[in-house]
């Protein structure tokens, strides 16, 4: 049976590394995940296997809840909802290594040796933090706790009392086997993760996200040390690694320190600055019928979408727009911003959804230079991503952050509801240029009508 196992896990942990092979690129993101769905499912009737003396009626209503409540969520959920809902399972998967962890340390008649314990100790703070951490991203992201930073004077030596003191309570349970100093460092992670989320503010999220994920890949990775689990590991180790490395990724996007993402309270800087507007500005207006005039009447448009787009639900309305310009003979793109949304991947989850074409959508470094020569570009529900200031105004909180630069395109077409700042608070200096035209209203209702406009054009 320990042959049979071990085989079975390495089998499930193989499913793992090809499913984030798989959903490295759209075109094999289905595969990639079937592949970690059938690896699942391998690694959990593998792990019932080799259980001694397992509750099956505990187990089956835990799982049979579990699949429940998976399943109505992923069927309800709104494509504007994918991110809160990302953070929520983040927070599961914490807490998951903490309660493992407490029952470890409280199953009786079991000593831990000094590596379980050095183990024990990170997988739970780790998993502490990234539950709280996770609740506070998710209440942000949904708006139930508002996206603003929540700074104050002394936060960041707060930070490091409470990093202390849970090192402090680690070392002693190490010391003393006391479970009050394990149970004091599991509080103190708890509270850690609060005070390291809360003064980023709502703009940052998709990085805050993307980090999150690797923080509840190595939380299930240490924990899996503890258990023995070769498969748990693996997967951790997998999440963990892929989530840092996406991290990375996203700090590049938006101009920030990866070392700063890590401690947190990156987001206070940044909303401490701002370029808002001083005064009215003057800028030009006009109606889905001018736009479609322009659009259908140009060679070549790029198509920038944002997170307007994925709260009006209006993308299947865009690509069947999009449609019609292709009919007309237009060269119709898409520009995809890496933290475009309110999580990595957020703007090509919602493409996938209305099957656009994979060879129409580009990332930032693949179309950036084509903006130039571009006739119209028609920004739908973005803004800080095309926002000249990151380039322009050393005074702006996002100054040095790559955007896609939608501004030295021949006409710019922006679709909002209003004038407002959007996520990051700051006005963009794009809509007051002699090129732009704004036209106002509800994302999908503009598209439903730009439609119509060409189709009788």
């Amino acid at each position: 049976m320990i042959n049979l196992s071990a085989i079975l896990y390495l089998v499930a942990a193989v499913l793992f590394v090809l499913a984030l092979k798989g959903l490295s690129s759209p075109t094999s993101a289905r595969r990639g995940n079937t592949f970690g769905m059938i690896g699942m499912v391998i690694a959990v009737v593998t792990t019932l296997m080799i259980m001694d003396k397992p509750v099956w009626a505990l187990l089956g209503g835990a799982i049979a809840a579990g699949a429940l409540i998976g399943t109505w969520k992923a069927k309800t959920v709104e494509m504007t909802g994918m991110p809160e809902l990302v953070a929520a399972m983040h927070s599961l998967v914490g807490l998951s290594a903490v309660l493992i962890a407490v029952a470890a340390i409280f199953h009786t008649g079991q000593e831990h040796t000094p590596v379980q314990k050095v183990e024990l100790f990170i997988g739970a703070f780790i998993g502490a933090i990234t539950f709280t951490a996770s609740v506070i991203a998710y209440g942000k992201l949904s708006g139930k706790f508002g996206s603003k930073a929540v700074s104050f004077g002394g936060q960041h030596l707060l930070n490091l009392v409470l990093a202390l003191s849970m090192v402090g309570f680690g070392l002693a349970y190490f010391v003393t086997d006391s479970h009050a100093a394990f149970l004091a460092m599991l509080a103190v992670a708890l509270v850690l993760g609060v005070t390291l989320i809360i003064p980023i503010g709502g703009a940052d999220m998709p990085v805050v996200v993307s980090m999150l994920n690797s923080y509840s890949g190595w939380a299930a990775a240490g924990i899996g040390f503890t258990l023995n689990n070769p498969v748990l590991i693996i997967a951790g180790a997998c999440v963990g690694s892929s989530g840092a490395i996406l991290s990375y990724i996203m700090c590049k996007a938006m101009n920030r320190s990866i070392v700063s993402v890590l401690l947190g309270g990156f987001g206070a800087e940044a909303a401490a600055g701002g370029s808002a507007a001083s005064g009215p500005k003057n800028y030009k207006s006009g109606s889905a019928d001018d736009a479609a005039f322009l659009m259908g009447n140009a060679d070549s448009v790029i198509i920038v979408p944002g997170y307007g787009l994925a709260v009006s639900r209006a993308q299947h309305a865009l690509q069947e727009f999009a449609d019609k310009l292709t009919e007309k003979g237009v060269n119709v793109r898409y520009a995809i911003h890496p933290v475009a949304g309110r999580m990595p991947g957020h703007m090509n989850v919602l493409l996938a959804e209305a099957e656009v074409p994979y060879e129409q959508v580009l990332e930032m470094e693949e179309i950036n230079s084509d903006f130039s020569n571009t006739d119209v570009v028609l920004v739908i529900g973005a803004n800080d991503v095309v926002n000249p200031a990151a380039q322009k105004d050393k005074g702006s909180p996002i100054y040095g952050m790559p955007i896609l630069e939608a501004y030295k395109a021949r006409t710019t077409i922006v679709v909002k509801r209003s004038m407002n700042a959007g996520y990051a608070g700051l006005d963009n200096e794009l809509f007051y240029m002699d090129k732009t035209m704004m036209v106002f209203g509800d994302a999908k209702k503009v598209v439903e009508e730009l439609v119509k406009a060409v189709e009788h054009a």
